[in-house]
């Protein structure tokens, strides 16, 4: 499942972002959602959020 809708993007959530430095290389990093920081319902990028170890980035896949 993509990241793109806010709907989808829970707390607690494992997830794989991009962070903002690896966006050239669109490298991820996975890790638990700590906080939701896009308001709106949806973005082309992906969700912004930050992990519980305090990485911010885009939503690129949520794991089941």
């Amino acid at each position: 499942m993509s990241g793109t809708r806010r709907a989808d993007v829970n707390i607690r959530a494992k997830v794989s972002i991009v962070l903002k430095e690896h966006q050239r290389t669109g490298t991820l990093t996975q890790g638990i959602v700590d906080k939701l920081l896009t308001n709106s319902p949806n973005h082309p990028h992906g969700i912004k959020v930050r992990l519980e170890d305090g990485q911010v980035g885009r939503v690129k896949v949520i794991h089941q």
